[in-house]
């Protein structure tokens, strides 16, 4: 019999195979700190391409991308890239905050 914890496992695997539900979910671990972002990182490349896949798609070590993809992993942006590329994400920024209205004044 499954604990709870692996149901809920299973569960989130099963959202993060849809890539709107995972682009959500990773952009709320990149808010949160470095850290979190690439475990579920990782928990979204297991969902979409397995471990191993993923790896060959971007040309990786899979060993090496488990190290990166773990909590104290240090990616080259090259490696990220690459990942993200993989699986179907792209990176997009935007303004950390909105600055205030400038006001014009008349000459």
């Amino acid at each position: 019999m499954k604990r709870p914890a692996e149901d809920e496992r299973d569960e989130l695997i099963g959202r993060l195979r849809d890539p709107k539900y995972s682009s959500k979910y990773l952009s709320a671990a990149f808010r949160d700190s470095a850290g979190t972002f690439l475990i579920a990182l990782r928990n979204v490349a297991r969902a979409q391409k397995g471990m191993s896949k993923l790896a060959a798609q971007a040309g990786v070590n899979r060993e090496n991308l488990y190290r990166t993809l773990s909590e104290e992993g240090n990616p080259r942006l090259d490696t990220l890239w690459a990942v993200l590329k993989a699986i179907g994400l792209r990176v997009s920024l935007e303004p950390a905050s909105t600055p205030p209205p400038t006001r014009r004044t008349s000459p």
